[in-house]
């Protein structure tokens, strides 16, 4: 289908303030240019200025809804780290605090002395999943993986160097919360987060009753070459010429990790999008979101911990996840600085870097972040495209446009 075709048969439907037309702009490019569909939502000073979705859901050509679900990969690990510290803001966890403390069958093969600190920061050194495990589909055994974990040590020294835990982030995290409260991950989702917001679409591991809502990954060369090619193999290119590229201007780096942390045997056979992968829990990578509901849950962050009289965590827990984590030694897997959070990452817009902005982006071209000196909330979902493990230019088009609207509101 032509993108005329495509835009006269599903244009971007929902509401936009005046203010915000750019990201409705930004949206209808989006939808015109890339097969399948999105949807966008903006929260600006705690109201809804854009809730906008279009295109195709699947290959059959079913039109993309008010509620239609998208799997959004590594935007799924805001949502987690955002469960974690609620936990912390209780009481139950503290960030330096010994992993072990909270999950003793964790104190093995070298990982006695991690902190929770470590591991939202991606220093533990437990990214390497290549090595843990033989093949993909044992991301959809959550107990495998956790005994994968006891079982592993550290690529490197715990702390010395910052390595991105691209599938590991989520069993991690999720482990020591099931361990603090003795409750399943999934539950707290929608317990903690969902339904205190009233939240119509934020799952990681969804139940039967939303599965027809979700979107299927639309990808022109087929979803197992496109992971082949952009992010299992784009690790084994790295290691060479990225490295001697860097090497040459005196950048230290080794992204040969990138090979171990992202593409465990049989990533290229693994749909993401499966029945049986949605119905799953893997915390850092198939969240089923709508933007509407990411876009919420960060206007929360940034305002503080509450919103419209909802309150999940307290402004003093929100400053401390949201305060940049000094780097460790040279960097893993991603060779250069993410500005990491705990749980979360810094932002970069097609109209610059909001320097207190946060969040997580993913493969594919979804993310959602906030930034609490514009009071803004950002999210895309999608269910077509590439790019890196943090998306590609979609993402920081849309919140560019975002970012462009809020500066130039008036009061």
């Amino acid at each position: 289908m032509t993108a005329a075709k495509r835009a006269q048969f599903h244009p971007v439907q929902g509401h936009v303030h005046p203010d915000f037309l750019e990201v409705e702009q930004s949206l209808r490019h989006l939808v015109d240019n890339y097969p399948g569909g999105a949807a966008a939502c903006v929260y600006h000073r705690g109201e809804c200025v854009a809730d906008l979705w279009g295109g195709l859901a699947n290959r059959e050509g079913a039109p993309w809804q008010r509620d239609t679900l998208a799997t959004s990969f590594s935007t799924t690990k805001g949502v987690a780290a955002t469960l974690l510290h609620i936990m912390a803001d209780r009481g139950l966890i503290d960030y330096d605090q010994r992993v072990a403390h909270y999950w003793s069958t964790f104190a093995q093969g070298g990982k006695e002395d991690i902190t929770v600190r470590q591991v939202l920061a991606h220093q533990s050194g437990l990214y390497h999943i290549r090595r843990m495990i033989d093949r993909a589909d044992r991301m959809l055994d959550w107990d495998y993986m956790v005994r994968a974990i006891e079982r592993s040590v550290p690529a490197h020294p715990p702390g010395t160097r910052t390595g991105y835990h691209g599938l590991t982030f989520g069993y991690l995290v999720g482990e020591i919360i099931q361990r603090v409260t003795g409750e399943n991950f999934s539950d707290l989702v929608q317990s903690e987060i969902a339904q205190p917001l009233a939240l119509d679409g934020l799952y990681i591991g969804a139940p039967d009753a939303a599965l027809p809502r979700s979107a299927r990954l639309i990808y022109p060369e087929g979803p197992h070459r496109l992971v082949r090619k952009q992010w299992g193999m784009a690790a084994r290119r790295w290691t060479s010429g990225v490295n001697l590229a860097l090497r040459s201007v005196g950048v230290e780096s080794d992204i040969g990790s990138a090979f171990d942390a992202l593409a465990p045997a049989g990533i290229a056979d693994f749909a993401f999008d499966s029945e049986a992968a949605m119905r799953s829990a893997i915390p850092a990578a198939n969240g089923l979101f709508t933007a509407r509901s990411l876009a919420k849950m960060y206007a929360l962050l940034g305002n503080g911990g509450e919103l419209g009289g909802v309150r999940l965590l307290s402004p003093r827990t929100v400053s401390a996840a949201s305060t940049v984590q000094p780097p460790t030694g040279r960097h893993a897997v991603i060779p250069f600085d993410m500005r990491w959070r705990l749980g979360y990452h810094g932002i970069l817009t097609t109209r610059g870097i909001p320097r207190r902005g946060f969040g997580h982006f993913g493969f594919g071209g979804s993310g959602a972040w906030t930034d609490p000196s514009q009071q803004l909330a950002v999210a895309l979902t999608v269910n077509s495209g590439g790019g890196g493990p943090f998306g590609d230019a979609r993402i920081a088009r849309i919140s560019g446009a975002a970012l462009k609207c809020a500066r130039q509101r008036v009061l």
